[in-house]
């Protein structure tokens, strides 16, 4: 019976279709290379071979984009017609309950089939994501933790197992056991992108600016590669720290050089275009046309029903592109969403409070936008992001708490930025435009630009 590396049998499997979907797990580890080429020659040499389908499903699923599901229903469709064992008839009920929207049902079920199988890697980073997608910080630790002890420092994977574990630590505050665990993955396998950013998670966290930017400049030759699926995500990491560090020519040179250089077409690329455009606007940096081209790459996944965390990334597109019939359908989508499902609940509960919220900033309508954003900031286990992506929300409120004249507020929201980060020139510029604010504020042209000082 033909086997993975960790031991399970591969049903319809055959020696060179088992090399190339291995090489297609390698490539799914360390988030380079081409899996879905590797998955292709695998079914091609095996048709049956059922993992190869499987893995190709996940991938599909888990991207957040409507025709890569469609592509995952029909790999789901033909694994129908396939002889399956236990543990992959398992994967395939776990994908039925992302492509249903279900998020949470499909991760409680790969909780069970992670005890089943603690040795099952594709179905560890599968879950790992799926706890991503729905931001619970706990189990993205626990989720590692509950299966470690069963693993041995010489199984194939291992590494990668630490690395996923330790972005979990991260999100869970355990910042010095992130740290020190993500650069022991690291040093087993220096190609693990998940744990590379991991560590730059934590500097993020920790508001380490300069470690962070030396971070990413050390280890370029790590993460940077073309064939590299993180490096956009990794560029925007050190676009961040350039940011808390005031110099927005060294954050649009990264945005212009790497984030867009190659205008990806990528979900998880255009979140970070435009967060990062976001983040210069509240910076009172003009980006120009920039927004017109992320906006417009927007359209083929902003649909308003699969994964409103896109679709609230391509609201602040939108709005930059001026592009406002855009921003309304997806305002309706949020404000009317009836389904029954997991996605269609996170849209109505908390995509139209941000959604309004920076709509609402966007235009001016200042004492809206805190309204909206502070009763949407708490999305800690629900919704999506990491704490790095979700600091957007609160970096959005305090700006609009500041431009309300709504001094209480935006002091004391920038005493809880500053608990967190205390030498942050962005945060220290909160606190002091809070305390020097008068009591009736300036009005704001829509669409006006924050201005930030760093003296």
């Amino acid at each position: 019976m033909i086997t993975d590396s960790q031991g399970h049998a591969l049903s319809g499997a055959q020696a060179g279709a088992t090399e190339a979907y291995e090489q297609a797990v390698r490539a799914f580890q360390l988030y380079r290379g081409d899996p879905m080429g590797s998955l292709e020659q695998a079914i091609t040499t095996a048709p049956q071979f059922a993992m190869a389908h499987i893995l190709q499903a996940h991938l599909l699923a888990l991207a957040t984009e409507p025709a890569c599901v469609l592509m995952a229903q029909e790999a789901l469709g033909r694994l129908r017609h396939m002889p399956l064992n236990e543990r992959e008839t398992s994967h395939v009920a776990v994908i039925e309950k992302v492509l249903q929207g279900e998020w949470t049902e499909a991760a409680l079920a790969m909780d069970q089939h992670n005890l089943q199988h603690p040795y099952d890697i594709v179905a560890l980073q599968a879950g790992h994501l799926m706890d991503f997608y729905r931001a619970n910080a706990r189990n993205l630790r626990d989720r590692l933790a509950r299966v470690l002890p069963h693993w041995c420092s010489d199984m194939p994977g291992h590494s990668i197992v630490l690395g996923m574990y330790a972005f979990g630590l991260e999100e869970c505050g355990d910042h010095a056991r992130a740290e020190a665990i993500g650069r022991e993955a690291l040093d087993r396998e220096p190609l693990d992108c998940w744990a590379h950013h991991a560590v730059a998670h934590v500097m993020e966290m920790q508001g380490r600016a300069e470690d962070g930017v030396g971070w990413m400049l050390t280890r370029e030759p790590f993460w940077s590669g073309d064939d590299n699926f993180f490096k956009v995500h990794n560029a925007w990491h050190g676009a961040l720290c350039y940011l808390d560090l005031g110099q927005t020519t060294a954050v649009l040179a990264l945005y212009d050089n790497v984030v867009r250089k190659t205008p990806s077409a990528v979900a998880l690329d255009l979140v970070d275009a435009s967060a990062l455009l976001w983040r210069l606007h509240l910076a009172g940096v003009d980006v120009g046309e920039r927004w017109a081209e992320v906006a417009q790459t927007w359209d083929a996944h902003a649909d308003g029903k699969l994964y409103p965390f896109n679709d609230w990334h391509a609201v602040m597109a939108y709005l930059g592109a001026g592009r406002e019939q855009d921003v309304q359908r997806l305002r309706d989508a949020m404000r009317n969403a009836s389904g029954t499902c997991e996605v269609s609940r996170w849209a109505l509960e908390i995509g139209h409070d941000l959604v309004e919220g920076f709509v609402a900033h966007w235009r001016g309508e200042h004492d809206r936008a805190v309204q909206h954003l502070f009763r949407g900031r708490h999305i800690a286990n629900r919704f999506g992001g990491s704490h790095a992506q979700r600091d957007i929300i609160d970096w959005t409120l305090t700006d609009a708490a500041l431009r309300a004249g709504q001094r209480g507020m935006a002091e004391a929201l920038a005493h809880e930025r500053l608990a967190l980060k205390p030498h942050s020139p962005v945060n220290r510029d909160m606190l002091r435009r809070a305390r020097t604010m008068g009591s009736v504020a300036a009005p704001v042209k829509a669409g006006a630009k924050a201005k930030l000082s760093l003296a």
